[in-house]
């Protein structure tokens, strides 16, 4: 007879295959229940950006960690996950942003995070293509580009080499040591939900609500930026909650593509691509990188982001359901974060100390309102 699982994690993407590898690593018998590319699945339709956010100190200790092991696992991933160091310029369009870039540099020197600034000469140098006229940058070199669902698909091959078990199924429900889906009923010692938007449909009461984004990619383009892109007041477009933002973000893709971003919406489910909201985001890229209205654009797409009222992700224990943990909530961070987030999992079900403070993230906090439009 095959003895119960340990611990069933119940998400195939980008965190709960993290939440696998690293539990498996534990030494724990681990099954993991998941529709792969399920609709709204965030790992499939994000960017994949591996950057360090200083929007608050918590969200600075799990993105800093959750960097320095991707960097550590990059030699071993396979050339599919297309895992390239492009480093992040955060830019300053004008003198009135200029001050911010030093204390964002002192925020990431305090964390341990290398970062310089760029004055306006040196950064059309570093990316000729942004329009005249900028201040300049905050440079951070670490930071990252890689494709999510190989690096998911990765990690869950890491799992299973190690006897994790995967299992294509829908779960229905769950019960404290209990897992009924389509295709089974599971009984287990621990279960984590970490199904991202779906997660409060498992576990009622959860604070994550989806958050729609667009993204457009063009034809191949080698060269045409180095870096990604993001200007400055991306945080405050991605941390107020308003019904919809644009921001920009530009990536460099390992194939020569550019991925251009980015936007939020409160609409529900509605999966539908918004022409004017894309419009709107296209028009601020083309704003700082005009030569972008020259490209071919291949596809654009939509997905949402599993967001939560204090912009912080649910990493923990969940009150009144024995042994069950949430790794949800990681609105855009979910691909940066799930190193962290899963080492804070395992962490928790083995007894053993998280690497960070994992109190920030307790999934029963005490957090602001918010509610879908």
């Amino acid at each position: 007879m095959t003895p119960a699982p340990d611990v069933v994690v119940i998400g195939a993407g980008v965190v709960g295959a993290a939440c696998a590898d690293a539990l498996s690593a534990a030494g724990l018998r681990v099954t993991v229940l998941g529709r792969w590319f399920a609709e709204g699945a965030a790992t499939g339709a994000g960017m994949g950006h591996i950057v360090v956010m200083d929007d608050s100190p918590p969200q600075l200790a799990l993105t800093a960690w959750s960097r320095a092991k991707w960097a550590e696992w990059a030699p071993e991933m396979p050339a599919d996950c297309e895992d390239v160091r492009t480093g992040t310029l955060w830019i300053a369009a004008n003198e009135g942003e200029w001050g911010a870039l030093e204390a964002k540099r002192r925020a990431y020197a305090a964390a341990g995070v290398a970062s310089d600034v760029l004055d306006a000469a040196a950064l059309a140098r570093e990316e000729p293509n942004l329009r005249p006229g900028l201040a300049g940058a905050l440079r951070v070199p670490d930071d990252r580009v890689l494709y999510p669902p190989a690096a998911a698909r990765w990690l869950l091959e890491r799992a299973a080499e190690r006897g994790a078990t995967v299992v294509e199924d829908l779960v229905r429900r769950i019960a404290p040591g209990e897992v009924v889906a389509e295709g089974a009923r599971m009984f287990c010692g621990a279960i984590v939900n970490a199904t991202g938007i779906s997660a409060p449909r498992l576990t009622p009461g959860l604070a994550v609500i989806p958050r729609k984004g667009h993204l457009l990619i063009t034809e191949r383009h080698p060269g045409f930026c180095r870096h990604q892109l993001v200007e400055l007041g991306y945080l405050a477009s991605a941390h107020t909650m308003t019904a919809v933002s644009t921001a920009f973000n530009l990536q460099p893709r390992a194939t020569g593509q550019l991925l251009i971003g980015s936007s939020r919406q409160l609409v529900g489910l509605d999966a539908s691509i918004d022409r004017q909201v894309l419009a709107e985001m296209l028009a601020r890229a083309i704003a700082f990188v005009p030569a972008l209205a020259r490209l071919t654009a291949l596809r654009a797409w939509t997905g949402f982001r599993p967001a939560t009222p204090d912009s912080l992700p649910l990493i923990g224990a969940w009150p009144g359901a024995d042994r069950t943990f949430i790794a949800a909530g990681h609105e855009g961070l979910g691909i940066t974060t799930a190193p962290a987030t899963a080492a804070i999992i395992a962490a928790l079900i083995t007894g053993t100390r998280p690497p960070i403070d994992a109190a920030p993230f307790a999934p029963a906090r005490a957090m602001p309102a918010m509610e879908a439009a």
